[in-house]
């Protein structure tokens, strides 16, 4: 029969997991801090930022945690590197387009696992001589689990057709085996995941991911004329359809497309349109327009002038083209 203070694990390997823990929850605060700024969404910019200063207090307690144990303070090491691989591919997706992969990687699939690996932890933990350890999991897994729920509702947010759910699912197939292989954080295997809900979190914890899409809507509508939205909205139906008689009739005489515009049309499937930022110069507006489709967007600048028979585009430009990611 074992002893009661033997513990399921010495006091050497339990400092080994500590630093296991820190290496998983310093890499994903650098991560996640560096991401800010990459990121156009507002809501996914503000959930990153208020969850990088929780995952640094984690950092620190496990690292304070450390000599206590008879071992270094604030010291991170992965459990192999077949690990540091799985977090490698959790920070490759770096490019504006792509903040479904980055909240997907985080709060899909590290987060959840992180709080998985604190669970078993304290489940089979020696009340004896671990109570410190479990009173610094015990907030790590109440702050993981307000962290997973406040990204799924910003997730649900972001993800608005079939073709992202599929992108979103896509990067979690590409992630999970990864995580699978590399025996999780502790390199001991993966324990079974715990359940959360998108449930609001305690009002004095300033943590709502509801908040945070509220201020990402504008107070209110662009002031855009009746006529021009009519006319902003054929031309793009016609852009989709890919109509060049329809769209030529919006177009001002001697008005062509510009450079790269008809080979980024024909390039992808359109499905879609919406006017995305709107400017006022003089009596003239100049318009953005994205088109979507699954193969990714084509952003159109246009320049829009009254006209006798009311308004008609001045200028069409390419302005950005914003492929689709690939898992």
């Amino acid at each position: 029969m074992t002893h009661p203070l033997s513990g399921f694990v010495s006091v050497e390997e339990s400092a080994e997991l500590v630093r296991n823990y820190r290496y998983a929850v310093e890499r994903m605060m650098r991560t996640l801090g560096g991401w800010i700024a990459l990121t156009p969404e507002l809501s996914a910019k503000l959930l990153m930022g208020r969850h990088v200063w929780d995952n640094a207090q984690h950092a620190d307690a496990l690292g304070r945690r450390l000599p206590e144990l008879r071992a270094l303070a604030h010291v991170s090491a992965p459990a192999n590197q077949a690990f540091v691989a799985f977090m490698d591919a959790v920070e490759e997706p770096e490019r504006p387009h792509q903040t479904l992969e980055r909240l997907t990687g985080i709060y899909g699939v590290v987060k959840p696992h992180l709080m998985a690996a604190y669970l078993e932890h304290l489940r089979v933990a020696n009340t004896v001589y671990e109570p410190p350890t479990q009173r610094i999991l015990a907030r790590c897994v109440e702050d993981e689990r307000r962290h997973i729920a406040a990204g799924l509702v910003v997730l649900g947010h972001l993800v608005t057709t079939p073709a992202l759910e599929e992108r979103a699912n896509a990067w979690r197939a590409r992630l999970e085996p990864l995580l699978a292989a590399s025996g999780g954080v502790t390199g001991r295997g993966l324990p079974p995941l715990a359940s959360v809900d998108p449930v609001a979190p305690a009002p004095s914890l300033s943590d709502d991911a509801r908040e945070f899409i509220r201020f990402e809507q504008p107070e209110t509508r662009w002031t855009v004329p009746a006529d021009l939205e009519s006319a902003v909205r054929a031309l793009g139906d016609a852009l989709t359809a890919r109509d060049a008689g329809g769209l030529s009739g919006w177009l001002l005489p001697g008005a062509t497309l510009g450079e790269g515009v008809e080979a980024a049309l024909a390039a992808g499937q359109v499905t879609g349109h919406r006017m995305v930022s709107l400017a006022k110069i003089g009596r003239q507006r100049l318009i953005k327009l994205r088109l979507q489709g699954p193969g990714g967007s084509v952003v159109l600048s246009t320049r829009w002038t009254p006209a006798d028979g009311g308004w008609r585009v001045a200028v069409l430009d390419l302005a950005a083209l914003e492929p689709q990611s690939r898992a």
